[in-house]
C-alpha cells in the first residue's frame, strides 16, 4: 500500500455473542478497552481479569480480503475483532508500541481464530484465518479513535504491558 498505515473501520458488541456494530468513532479507555464494547464492561467470551491487560483486537483489512479470496467470505464485523486495519502488519506488532490516532496501545499475542468464532460464523474460518486473525492489545493511554486515523509503529515496547489496575493507579 502506497501512504500511511490508516484505521479503516471500529466494530464493537455491548455484550457476548451479540454481532458487532460498526461505529465511525469510540472512546479507548486506557487498561479497560474501547466504550461500549463487550470487553471494556467484562462482558466478552473470553473475559478473564488474568488476561488483562488485553483491552483490543485489530484485523488487517488485507487478511479478510485474503480469507474472501480463498473462498470463505467474512465481513469486519463477523471477525469480532474491534479495529480493522490498512497498510501495516499487524502481526508484526506483537512486543511493540504503536499508536492508532493519539491513542497508544501495546501489541500482546496474536488473536489466532478459534472454534466459538467460527460457530458464530461458518466453516473455514478457523483454518483460513490461522496466523491472520489479528492482534490483541493493550490501550495504554485514554482517548478518541476514528475511522481514517493513521497507525504509526513506535518501536519495541520495553517489558509487558501494564494490567487494568496498574494503568488505574501507576504507583
Amino acid at each position: 500500500m502506497n501512504g500511511p498505515a490508516r484505521l479503516e473501520g471500529i466494530a464493537i458488541a455491548p455484550a457476548e455473542s451479540v454481532a458487532l456494530e460498526n461505529v465511525e468513532r469510540v472512546e479507548a479507555i486506557a487498561g479497560r478497552g474501547l466504550a461500549g464494547d463487550r470487553y471494556s464492561t467484562e462482558d466478552g467470551h473470553f473475559s478473564d481479569p488474568l488476561r488483562r491487560p488485553d483491552a483490543v483486537t485489530l484485523i488487517a483489512a488485507e487478511a479478510i480480503e485474503g480469507l474472501n479470496e480463498d473462498g470463505v467470505e467474512l465481513t469486519h464485523a463477523e471477525s469480532r475483532r474491534n479495529l480493522l486495519t490498512r497498510g501495516i502488519d499487524v502481526n508484526e506488532l506483537v512486543g511493540r508500541r504503536f499508536r492508532v490516532g493519539a491513542v497508544e496501545c501495546q501489541g500482546i499475542e496474536l488473536a489466532e481464530p478459534c472454534t466459538y468464532l467460527e460457530g458464530l460464523t461458518r466453516d473455514g474460518v478457523l483454518r483460513g484465518l490461522v496466523h491472520r486473525g489479528g492482534l490483541r492489545a493493550a490501550i495504554l493511554t485514554s482517548g478518541e479513535i476514528a475511522v481514517g486515523d493513521a497507525i504509526e509503529d513506535l518501536g519495541p515496547a520495553e517489558g509487558r504491558a501494564p494490567t487494568a489496575a496498574e494503568l488505574a493507579d501507576p504507583d
